[in-house]
């Protein structure tokens, strides 16, 4: 610390000395300037004031003479021009003119009395001074009265150019200091430079490289060795963080290979498939689960992945999670040949966030679902041959029931009423349940297609309430239907998409408790028609959300059906190029709402 203070203390005197020297010079010149200024403008002032009052005595004067020369003057007007000339007098003596012009003027008093005693001594007794244009002493004394005062005017005069003068001389002066102060400044200040420059700046500019080659990882650098105290032990402490650091590197660097074999070690471990990517869609890693799914070599790292799998969109997908927007849908399986045979590969995409930075890179997930989509394949062909032979004997078993409870006479009153309504109901249930599981395996399996008409959608929505007025009234539960115009006419299969409002609008009622409220709405928002349908019933939990459109998923206390509504739903919403989606909090209620394209 004190050697710290040595090297602050010289560059502090060095610089003060410098400020010092400039302050001086600054205030000295300053001070001469207003010195200077304010003589010249007092002696200004004065010399306009002496002028002033010569102008003044010469026009009383003036004014005098002609009365003197009139032949009959006025006296008063004479004794008023003698007053004046005499006030005037007065005003300059007290001005402060200097002694030099107060001697002027006092000559200037004694003269005029001079005058005024021969204007008297030309005029007899008791009369008034007059035509005394011909009277010597008075015309004498008169001339000298006015030769002294333009005398005095002169001299005023050449007093003020000789101070303007001896002010321009000081002007000079102060300027020759101000140059003199400002080269001393500029050669102290020059020598500092120099000084500073020599003893700190080679030291400071090696110390700045080193800086730069340790940034850059070379920890071999050469350090100064300097006479000034300070600026060794700058340089001797720069090598212990120089070492330190070269020490902390190779400990962080082995660590860091460590660390890399260990993350290796665990990605080429994972069951699934594992491609790492970067920015660029260059593959940076790929496990051997990968490398076995895809058929690749190890050489593929560093090579973008759109052109090794060409077929499948991938760069396009990638383009859109590098973007930071997810994927609406899972992407269609990957379709690789391998050992003479095709195997499908379920894949998803996940980006790479480091901070709030953006994407830096995405990870590739593969699966092999070769066996899980054969396994699907015959799920959904033996449900629909299920189905489809167990629709005609249930119809069958159905009209006979309803045929012999028709011509059943029971009592009204009576158990088997209640028996053969419970059968009927149940009979209903299971036709219904088979329908649903017909109609989805149809469009699991690409089987069902639409039939494309003109189709006023607000018209069907209306009609909606009506088809579930029982329903409601049942549950005590008020369905309202609000349409926004103007509608567009769309092109869609008018029964599927009844079929699907039916759905939701069952879904809802079942959900709502006594008192609520269903409301169906439509409008059109830019280019697609959104239909909603929306419940003030328990809510979906978030983390089930995701699963509800999936078949055979119920979520919630009530349940009813095997769960194939809402799946059936998302099928027919998306045979017609919508999107079918759901916004929902616990106990504020249900909003399912789908799209369809103008």
């Amino acid at each position: 610390m004190k050697l710290s203070m040595k090297l602050r203390t010289r560059l502090f005197l060095s610089i003060s000395a410098l400020i010092t020297v400039a302050l001086l010079g600054l205030l000295l010149g300053l001070f001469s300037v207003t010195q200077m200024a304010r003589s010249q403008s007092d002696l200004i002032q004065r010399g306009f004031t002496a002028v002033q009052v010569g102008q003044k005595l010469r026009q009383h004067l003036g004014d005098e003479l002609i009365l003197l020369l009139d032949p009959k003057p006025a006296p008063e007007r004479l004794a008023q021009a003698r007053e004046s000339f005499r006030a005037t007098l007065a005003e300059g003596l007290q001005a402060n003119l200097g002694t030099r012009y107060k001697q002027g003027l006092e000559q200037a008093a004694a003269l005029y009395e001079q005058q005024v005693e021969a204007a008297a001594s030309g005029t007899p007794a008791g009369q008034t001074p007059h035509n005394l244009g011909a009277h010597k002493p008075f015309t004498e004394a008169f001339q000298r009265l006015r030769n002294h005062l333009l005398n005095e005017q002169d001299q005023v005069v050449e007093r003020v150019v000789a101070a303007e003068k001896k002010a321009g001389e000081r002007s000079q002066l102060i300027a020759g200091l101000l140059v003199l102060t400002g080269l001393a400044v500029l050669a102290i200040g020059v020598l500092t430079a120099h000084g500073i420059a020599r003893r700190f700046g080679a030291p400071i500019d090696m110390l700045a490289r080193a800086a730069d080659q340790i940034g850059q990882g070379q920890y071999d650098v050469v350090l100064p060795v300097s006479p000034v105290v300070e600026l060794a032990v700058l340089s001797r402490r720069f090598g212990l963080m120089t070492e330190a650091l070269r020490e902390y590197h190779s400990s962080n660097l082995n660590q860091l290979l460590s660390s890399e074999g260990r993350l290796k070690a665990v990605l080429d471990s994972i069951d699934d498939g594992l491609v790492i990517l970067d920015e660029q869609g260059r593959i940076e890693h790929a496990n051997p689960v990968a490398l076995r799914q895809l058929s690749w070599h190890a050489d593929i790292l560093g090579q973008p992945i759109g052109p090794l799998l060409p077929d499948h969109a991938v760069d396009e997908a990638l383009r859109q999670v590098l973007a930071g927007e997810p994927l609406h849908e899972p992407p269609a399986d990957l379709h690789i040949e391998r050992d003479g045979e095709t195997r499908l590969l379920a894949w998803a995409l996940t980006p790479v966030q480091v901070g709030a930075g953006g994407s830096v890179g995405a990870v590739m997930v593969l699966r092999d679902v070769t066996k899980q989509r054969a396994f699907e394949r015959v799920r959904s062909e033996f449900i629909l041959r299920a189905s489809h032979e167990l629709r005609t004997p249930i119809t069958g078993m159905h009209m006979a029931f309803s045929l012999l409870r028709e011509r059943l006479s029971l009592p009204a009153s009576g158990r088997e009423q209640e028996l053969m309504r419970t059968v009927d109901e149940e009979m209903h249930r299971l036709v219904q349940l088979i329908d649903d599981l017909l109609n989805f395996s149809r469009y699991q399996n690409g089987v069902q297609t639409l039939q494309r008409r003109p189709c006023n959608l607000a018209e069907m929505l209306l009609q909606t309430p009506q088809r579930f007025a029982e329903k409601a009234a049942e549950r005590e539960v008020e369905l309202v239907c609000e349409v926004h115009e103007p509608l567009p006419h769309l092109n869609v299969d008018a029964t599927q998409l009844e079929r699907l409002v039916d759905n939701l609008t069952d879904n809802a009622l079942r959900y709502s408790n006594p008192g609520d409220k269903v409301r169906l709405q439509v409008r059109r928002h830019g280019e697609q028609v959104i239909v909603s349908v929306q419940d003030e019933g328990e809510g979906i939990p978030f983390e089930q959300q995701t699963r509800i459109f999936e078949p055979f998923v119920q979520v919630g206390r009530r349940k009813g059906g095997v769960g194939l509504g809402l799946a059936l739903a998302r099928e027919i919403v998306q045979l017609h190029g919508g999107q079918l989606s759901v916004h929902s909090r616990p106990g504020e209620g249900s909003n399912f709402y789908f799209s369809l394209p103008v």
